[in-house]
């Protein structure tokens, strides 16, 4: 991946945020941090934070350094745009509000066997590529979310695409639902550097049951998140791991050990093949926040955060996840059993959870 630095990226999906909008002053540390570091990948998209995300990295990114000091990827999501004729415009304010003249990497989002078909009749691919002839996009990729077959068969009809990204953690990794590792395999197939997204699973490899907090903490202080993230970055061809930091803490954190990247030795590999096996267990919800079920949910039900507390009430069997669900995470005909079943957030799901089932099991949990 040209012009890329180390294996670290700063995936701009989750921000530090204060009443609702990005703290500026500590983006601009975390930007500072990073870059000092000698780390200089950014990744955003139009849908990450309802368009904050992008502004929030003009404002503490492309208006504070030269812009060859910084890598900037961002994507062509479905959501904005319904034809051809809309994508060039979109582009162009996508450029606007990150204050940069050129997009270094360019993914098609999010793609998989449905999407692709509209992507496709909407000659987004070539767009994409008449965009990078004209110096517009350095590169042109795709972000993926389906099965192997799926994306070998985007691969076939488009050797022009230039990297990948996928989803690929360790409890993912062997997951029927996702095929991380058969993913992976495609892309080294067909010769594609490859992005990961998800090293840490939305948070949950951060925030794990107690069991498996103690499998790690034999092996000494290091942070969850560390063997995630090493993991991911530990496999050849993988070029780039993002990781989703929202506060200065976690960035010093992911730093201090990927500055100098040492994939997992055998007692690590070990503690984390019994971690896997801790989740195989625990039959949770492997969602990971991303959010795009609940842009277009009709009664704008929280459906992240409630699946968040049926993982937590899992893992916990505490009260507490209790109170979120009632005093935090709904509200008047926005609680799980006021689901209209109308599907629009499955089919937005990159997981492809049955989320019209799962809200069933939350409303019998929570609303005894």
């Amino acid at each position: 991946m040209d012009g890329v630095k180390k294996n670290f990226g700063f995936g701009c999906m989750r921000l530090p945020m204060v009443n609702g909008e990005v703290d500026i002053e500590e983006m601009n540390k975390m930007v500072d941090a990073f870059l000092e570091n000698g780390f200089n990948y950014f990744d955003t998209a139009h849908g990450y934070l309802q368009g904050k995300s992008e502004k929030a990295l003009k404002t503490s990114l492309a208006d504070r350094y030269e812009r060859s000091r910084f890598i900037l990827t961002n994507k062509l999501t479905n959501f904005f745009f319904k034809k051809e004729e809309e994508i060039r415009p979109f582009f162009e304010q996508q450029l606007k509000d990150c204050g940069v003249e050129y997009f270094d990497y360019y993914l098609m989002h999010a793609q998989g066997a449905d999407n692709f078909r509209f992507f496709k009749n909407c000659k987004a691919y070539e767009t994409a590529f008449a965009l990078k002839a004209e110096g517009k996009i350095k590169h042109v990729g795709i972000s993926f979310h389906d099965k192997a077959d799926v994306l070998e068969q985007i691969l076939a009809e488009y050797p022009q695409i230039e990297v990948v990204q996928i989803q690929f953690n360790y409890v993912d990794y062997d997951d029927p639902a996702v095929e991380s590792r058969k993913c992976y395999e495609i892309c080294r197939k067909y010769g594609k550097p490859v992005i990961v997204m998800e090293p840490v699973k939305g948070g949950n490899l951060v925030n794990l049951p107690q069991s498996a907090k103690d499998i790690f903490n034999k092996l000494g202080e290091n942070s969850p998140a560390s063997y995630a993230i090493r993991f991911a970055a530990g496999f050849e061809g993988i070029d780039m791991v993002l990781s989703g930091m929202s506060s200065y803490e976690q960035m010093a954190d992911n730093i201090s050990y990927m500055k100098e990247f040492q994939p997992l030795n055998d007692n690590e590999m070990e503690a984390v093949r019994k971690v896997q096996e801790i989740f195989k267990s625990m039959n949770l919800i492997p969602c990971t926040a991303c959010r795009y079920c609940e842009a277009g949910c009709p009664k704008k039900i929280a459906i992240p955060d409630l699946f968040a507390v049926m993982n937590t009430k899992q893992i916990y069997h505490d009260w507490n996840a209790d109170y979120y669900y009632n005093n935090v995470h709904t509200s008047q005909g926005r609680k799980a059993s006021d689901c209209m079943k109308c599907g629009k957030c499955e089919k937005a799901c990159p997981q492809h959870l049955e989320i019209r089932r799962l809200l069933e099991d939350v409303a019998k949990e929570f609303e005894k």
